[in-house]
């Protein structure tokens, strides 16, 4: 029997219940995962919330990394032992073991270990990779704004982007905040809490403003981000902390400057197996070789899902959190 954390209706952290819950047999293309440690996003509450609808009841979590301890029939080279890591759906990495389908999944590299794979497959393939890597507006040289800069994808976005070469801006909620972002690439961290980001956004850029700002905050941020972008900039809307965004007129847009507005996915920058290979290869070799550090600020064990759900939403969380076993 597995340890699995379900959820039978949306709503708050009490909805998420641990239970026992039987582990099949692999079957064709499939292997039965013994789970090492989770790693926890905050999509995971929009999924709790409801705000990403899915049948219930429902597991929870898309990311986790452990050791492949039963193989179905055409496994592709997978077998018995080996060490991957996954992001993807369905839903349910928060459990002990499952089976996965293969085509989730990468084997790890030794020196990447499985706490450290559980806190970087989904943020470093479906946010830094995509976000970054694949944004025609971010050159070497432009400058960023990046919300949440000390958060699990901030940090990885703010080391990402300075190997690319960028300047990076980021907004941050407290100083001890602003120096864990600092610590990781960020030129200019901007407390938010007392510093009104787009005056300080202007006063930085000497009032030339951005080509591109990442908001994964939504409803409290999206205004002020597009009032930080030069004209024809683009605004990359990637998240929700803070609730949904409102619906605006396009006529915004073409007020403040014919600018560019994005609501991407991972699914739709890896749609094959090919291109998810060569995201997985780039996160890999950066976080190898020192490029992109992965910082694991918070353990909880699987069994207090909930609590860590509070404490993400509450904003007390810095870099990536995992649920252990």
């Amino acid at each position: 029997m597995a340890k699995v954390v379900r959820f039978y209706e949306a709503g708050g952290p009490e909805v998420l219940r641990v239970e026992d819950q039987p582990v099949g047999a692999p079957g064709t293309g499939e292997v039965r995962i013994r789970h090492v440690a989770v790693g926890m996003n905050f999509a995971d509450t929009y999924f709790r919330q409801g705000y990403y609808p899915v049948p219930l009841p429902n597991g929870m979590g898309v990311e986790a990394s452990g050791v492949i301890e039963a193989v179905g029939a055409d496994t592709n080279g997978y077998e018995i032992g080996d060490r991957v890591t996954y992001t993807g759906s369905p839903l349910g990495a928060y459990s002990s073991e499952r089976v996965m389908p293969i085509g989730s999944l990468f084997k790890l590299p030794v020196d990447i270990t499985h706490e450290t794979a559980a806190a970087m497959t989904m943020r470093g393939l479906s946010a830094a990779y995509w976000l970054l890597k694949t944004n025609p507006w971010m050159k070497a040289g432009d400058s960023i704004l990046i919300h949440a800069a000390a958060g699990g994808v901030g940090l990885i976005v703010c080391q990402w982007a300075k190997a690319l070469g960028a300047t990076v801006i980021g907004t941050v909620g407290s100083d001890e905040k602003a120096e864990l972002a600092r610590a990781h690439g960020c030129d200019h961290p901007i407390v938010y809490t007392r510093q009104d980001f787009v005056t300080e956004v202007e006063r930085i850029t000497g009032g030339a403003k951005l080509p591109v700002v990442y908001d994964s905050i939504g409803r409290d941020t999206f205004m002020q981000s597009l009032d930080c972008l030069q004209p024809r900039g683009l605004m990359v809307s990637f998240g929700n902390a803070s609730g949904p965004v409102e619906p605006i007129s396009p006529l915004v847009l073409l007020q403040k400057g014919s600018l560019f507005l994005t609501r991407p996915t991972m699914h739709a920058y890896t749609a094959n197996r090919a291109e998810l290979e060569a995201a997985a290869s780039d996160l890999f070799k950066v976080v190898a070789e020192g490029s992109v550090r992965i910082e694991i600020k918070q353990r909880f064990a699987l069994r207090d899902a909930a609590a860590a759900h509070r404490a993400l939403e509450a904003r007390e969380t810095t870099g990536s959190t995992v649920l252990t076993i």
